[in-house]
């Protein structure tokens, strides 16, 4: 797997994620170690990237040694001060190359439209390819019409610039500041000669920029999707492939739901057939439920879920006995229910209400409690599991459930009092998980709970009583729903204080190159550390691995051809620690493999992290990238809910001789 680019002047490798040597220097004062944090210098700008210190880190960005300026400038992706504008603009046309990429990088991530016409200026003089792919990238982060404009008439000089433009081009969906020019530059970038990032970026674009309309580009995103060499591409297509109006879409998108080779493709062909009538899916749709690879028949029992209307029961009951996986029973069982008559459910319930309490983990109760909330009817069963659990997991997952009942269109208008009793012993409970979910479940507009709550100073007491910053994503729910409830606006959440500073000691210690093997009950992960793109994030990591804080969690969160993700010692996502650390940003993408902290809002990390299953470009530059899988990526894609992790352990590597100012 390779990166998009590095972003300044191509060296190093990816293992060892250095973007450039230092420069020389006379007044450097250095320290033993084994990556650049011998450096004096470049920790004292890290600290102050850590503490969010614009002041102190300001006049770095004018230091006579050009590997400071280009820290400093890259500080301020994460630090993301406006304060810093004015200064990474004047270093945009700094005379070293690395330090002007590193501004245009910053300044993407500032993400403020009065770059947008110093980024274009700049590139109309621009020689340099890495910066160039830079600077067309933070365009897209900024621009508006202009950008648009110019993105989609550009003529890439070069591989980095075509890969920049494309990028940006993405970047431009998402903020939705796209023009049907971009669109078509887009499908042009499809073509099968044209460079694999290049072609990622283009089907990313077309996959999630919001109501796009590709009806009229059905055979160019149709090959793309059947035909492309490169399965990150295709599955990007197929995905896009929802957006296309055409009266044979059930066919074609049947078709790569059952023939392509990687499974991340066919689960995305099965997504995309949301709206259609069952009838002209059904074959597909049992074949995808009994795939052979796990994920694929997770997401298809997703998407009847969610697509449930007029999927009959009997052809469900049919293939239920050949479903193994308790996640996939457990959504297929929801359907039954849901889609079965009244008298059918008076025998069903019984049934699979036994299956719940013979099942042996927690995990597969979890996933029961969830089936039986497809009728209505188990809501008092459900709610009494709850607030009996033992084990987060089946809490939070009944709780999910209850949710799931409350947002269905035919939800019974005479139980809404029960549910919003339901919803105020949850954030009563002390539980953080289910103080976040109900309090997020009241403040849904659609749900219209705001006049079951005469008084809400129940939701300020639970406020009260929690634990800072360990409780930081509950605590933003809470003040939501208050707001809501008061008819005030969004208060804004006051940031962390800052805990747990970087760890220098332990961060020399760490090699560039550095491993920790994961060993799960699936097989082993070996994972390479990026210690000098984040060293807070990795030296967390290593202290938390060597306390055997890993040992014996498990995989608590599992979505198909996205993230694994793990860490959590309540084992339902909602757990953390009592302190945070802070989001590291730098130029790297999102691919296969790739390892980032799991947070609830910038600088709110801590001890989960995720492995992706595929490209995730919509995480890029939100969330913290530490590490990379560089052996049993098979594995990774064989985890599933509730899989464990049976240890994490540092490999003992010979350390090298490395210069803190080469």
């Amino acid at each position: 797997m390779k990166l998009r680019y590095t972003w300044l002047l191509a060296l190093g490798t990816l293992a060892s994620c250095q973007y450039l040597p230092l420069q020389r220097s006379g007044t450097t004062t250095t320290e033993p170690a084994n990556n650049k944090f011998g450096d004096i210098t470049l920790q004292q700008i890290y600290t102050l990237q850590d503490e969010r210190n614009t002041t102190d880190l300001l006049p770095y960005l004018s230091n006579p040694n050009s590997a400071y300026r280009q820290h400093a400038a890259m500080a301020f992706a994460s630090v993301q001060d406006t304060a810093a504008l004015q200064a990474l603009l004047q270093t945009l046309q700094d005379s070293v190359a690395n330090v002007r990429g590193a501004s245009a990088y910053a300044l993407g991530q500032l993400g403020h439209r009065q770059a947008e016409a110093d980024i274009l200026e700049q590139l109309q003089q621009e020689q340099t390819p890495e910066v160039q792919a830079q600077l067309l990238e933070a365009l897209g982060k900024v621009g508006t019409g202009r950008a648009a404009e110019f993105l989609a008439s550009y003529k890439a000089p070069n591989p980095d610039a075509l890969a920049g433009q494309a990028w940006g081009i993405y970047r431009l969906g998402m903020r939705q500041q796209h023009t049907p020019q971009v669109v078509q530059k887009a499908i042009e970038l499809l073509t099968p000669a044209t460079l694999y990032e290049a072609r990622l970026a283009a089907a990313h674009f077309l996959a999630r920029t919001p109501r796009l309309d590709l009806t009229q580009h059905r055979q160019q995103v149709l090959n793309t999707a059947t035909s492309d060499k490169a399965p990150e591409v295709r599955m990007a297509a197929a995905q896009a492939l929802a957006k296309v109006r055409a009266l044979d879409k059930a066919t074609f998108l049947s078709n790569i739901a059952q023939s392509d080779p990687d499974y991340r493709v066919r689960l995305s062909a099965v997504r995309s057939m949301s709206g259609l009538e069952f009838s002209e899916i059904s074959k597909a749709i049992v074949a995808a439920l009994q795939d052979q690879n796990v994920n694929t028949a997770i997401a298809t029992s997703e998407f009847l879920v969610v697509n449930n209307a007029g999927v009959p029961v009997q052809m469900l009951q049919d293939v239920l006995p050949n479903l193994l996986d308790a996640r996939v029973r457990s959504n297929v069982i929801w359907v039954i229910l849901k889609n079965s008559q009244p008298q059918n459910r008076v025998y069903l319930n019984p049934r699979f209400k036994q299956q719940y309490q013979n099942a042996r983990s927690a995990y597969d109760k979890a996933h029961l409690l969830k089936a039986l909330s497809g009728d209505v009817n188990n809501y008092e069963f459900i709610a009494e599991q709850v607030f009996l659990a033992e084990e987060p997991v089946i809490a939070t997952t009944g709780m999910d459930a209850l949710i799931l009942m409350r947002q269905q269109p035919d939800f019974p208008k005479r139980l809404e009092p029960a549910f919003a009793d339901i919803f105020k012993h949850a954030v009563a409970s002390g539980d953080v998980a289910l103080v976040g979910m109900a309090a997020a479940a009241i403040r849904d507009p659609k749900l219209n709970l705001r006049s079951q709550y005469s008084n809400f100073a129940f939701l300020t007491q639970a406020q009260e009583k929690l634990q800072l910053p360990r409780d930081m994503e509950t605590n933003i729910e809470l003040q939501k729903t208050i707001d809501y409830l008061s008819g005030k606006q969004e208060t804004v959440i006051p940031q962390n204080p800052f805990t747990h500073p970087i760890d220098w000691q332990l961060v020399k210690t760490i090699h560039p190159n550095q491993q920790v093997l994961v060993r799960t009950e699936k097989g082993s992960i070996t994972m390479q550390l990026f210690v000098e793109d984040a060293p807070g994030s990795v030296a967390n990591f290593v202290e938390l691995t060597q306390q055997g804080f890993f040992n014996d969690l498990y995989f608590h969160r599992v979505v198909p051809n996205f993230v694994a993700q793990g860490g959590d010692k309540r084992g339902d996502g909602w757990g953390s620690s009592d302190y945070s650390i802070r989001s590291e940003f730098t130029p790297l993408h999102y691919y296969e493999g790739y390892v980032g902290m799991a947070s609830a809002g910038k600088d709110t990390e801590s001890n989960q992290w995720f492995i992706t299953h595929s490209p995730a470009p919509h995480l890029d530059g939100r969330y913290t990238i530490f590490a990379k899988v560089i052996d049993g990526m098979d594995v990774v894609h064989r985890l599933e809910v509730g899989d464990k992790i049976v240890s994490v352990e540092v490999l003992n590597l010979q350390p090298v001789v490395t210069s803190s100012a080469r």
